[in-house]
């Protein structure tokens, strides 16, 4: 007689975390295939600092690229920093990039050059790795450390990017998704309680 055993929850995180990931990255593509095909009128509906109509770009710009090129560069890092984000609880890890999207596009919105749009997943990237580099040593945990060393040995070179200089590229988004990263990571992790033996 088989028995049958329920699958374990790290796995189910796993898994989970898996698809929503793998569900954002398909609906990049989906975005940047249907604006590429229609003429880029997405484009338009990236962050649009101190205009009222720009205020749009801090819930959409995340999910919108300029182009395939663009797109290609941050795919492999949403996919595998999104993955770690949501790995050690998919709330969490929700929580954490909705305060990451916001504090990038509203700093963005804020403090951005006039007369420009900004859009793009990087303020995801820069955000996670943030995040994922501070998280582990709030909490204490030693697979949450173990995963933000990797990372950062991994992308701190990236963090680079949050400087100004390179021409066309959204060093604000970095800066700013950096600095939610930061924030987030604060927000959601709370370090396990020291135990002592008397």
């Amino acid at each position: 007689m088989a028995r049958t055993t329920a699958p374990s929850r790290g796995t189910d995180t796993w898994r989970d975390a898996a698809l929503v990931t793998g569900a954002f990255v398909v609906l990049l593509w989906v975005l940047e295939i249907f604006d590429s095909a229609t003429g880029h009128p997405l484009d338009a509906y990236g962050v649009q600092p101190r205009s009222e109509d720009g205020l749009v770009g801090v819930l959409v710009a995340p999910m919108l690229h300029f182009g395939f090129d663009h797109l290609i560069s941050n795919t492999v890092p949403v996919a595998v920093l999104g993955f770690l984000a949501l790995v050690t609880g998919i709330a969490r890890g929700l929580l954490a990039t909705a305060i990451i999207w916001v504090v990038g596009g509203v700093g963005v919105w804020l403090f951005a050059g006039a007369q420009t749009t900004h859009a793009g997943a990087s303020v995801l990237v820069f955000g996670w790795i943030v995040y994922l580099v501070v998280r582990g040593f709030l909490t204490g945990r030693r697979s949450e450390i173990l995963i933000g060393v990797a990372v950062f040995l991994l992308y701190s070179g990236a963090l680079l990017g949050v400087l100004p200089g390179q021409p066309g590229v959204s060093w604000q988004g970095h800066l700013f998704g950096a600095i939610g990263g930061a924030i987030a990571a604060r927000t959601t992790s709370r370090r396990r309680p020291t135990s002592y033996a008397l």
